[in-house]
């Protein structure tokens, strides 16, 4: 399989996409446990959150780690689109660190409360992602990905479509998490709404203008980058 093939580009764009989203869905994650790890005795929440007190201190870990494993995402995610000779191997630890602590947060959660919702969701996106990526490095897949290879147009293209998918999550994840944090008719999931709307609308305008300055961007110029090997840094 070539490097340059509609197949390779196309794999490589779904790598970085979903990648992309589960960078996003982990440091959502993260920031969204906060509430139970800092107040699990609230009125509002304690009959549910309430017996996670015992264990406050690991529940700030996850609040912790989740932010951190969601921007060590996002770090992959941009040496995934650089072609960074290191991408797909920081992209394998990320994952599998997401995976393990994901996955002890939710056995927790079910010891202590019975329910572990909504950490499953980052995990099973995590895992779904971490799954894709093995998958990549299959002899005859491999050859065609490789993506310290697979440098021009195509990632970048991915780049701006991953910002925007991120843009369009985070300006609806009050909606989509509403299920799994209302209590009393109250959605707490529908916070920071300031904070949110600009990050998500500064990302959705990012990956727009990405996209345009590769529609925009020459042939010529795009078959040296891929003949010399160098790719932009802005």
């Amino acid at each position: 399989m070539s490097h340059n093939s509609f197949f390779a580009k196309f794999l490589r764009f779904i790598g970085i996409v979903l990648m992309a989203l589960t960078a996003g869905f982990t440091i959502l994650g993260g920031v969204g446990t906060g509430c139970a790890a800092f107040a699990p005795l609230n009125p509002d929440w304690a009959d549910s959150m309430g017996p996670l007190a015992q264990m406050q201190w690991l529940y700030i870990f996850y609040v912790v780690a989740g932010v951190a494993i969601g921007i060590a995402g996002v770090r992959a995610v941009i040496q995934l689109i650089r072609g960074d000779s290191k991408a797909y191997r920081d992209t394998l630890i990320t994952l599998l660190v997401g995976v393990v602590i994901g996955v002890i947060h939710i056995l927790t959660s079910r010891m202590l409360r019975g329910k572990s919702m909504p950490v499953d969701m980052v995990v099973y996106a995590t895992v779904l992602t971490l799954i894709i990526f093995l998958l990549f490095r299959l002899p005859g897949i491999w050859q065609g990905v490789d993506f310290s290879q697979g440098k021009g147009k195509s990632n970048q293209a991915a780049g701006g479509t991953a910002a925007i998918v991120l843009g369009l999550l985070t300006l609806t994840i009050q909606y989509t998490m509403s299920a799994t944090h209302t209590w009393s008719g109250i959605n707490y999931a529908d916070a920071f709404n300031l904070t949110m709307m600009i990050v998500g609308v500064s990302c959705i305008l990012f990956g727009s203008v990405i996209l345009i300055a590769v529609r925009m961007s020459s042939p010529k110029i795009d078959d040296a980058i891929l003949q010399t090997g160098n790719v932009p840094t802005a």
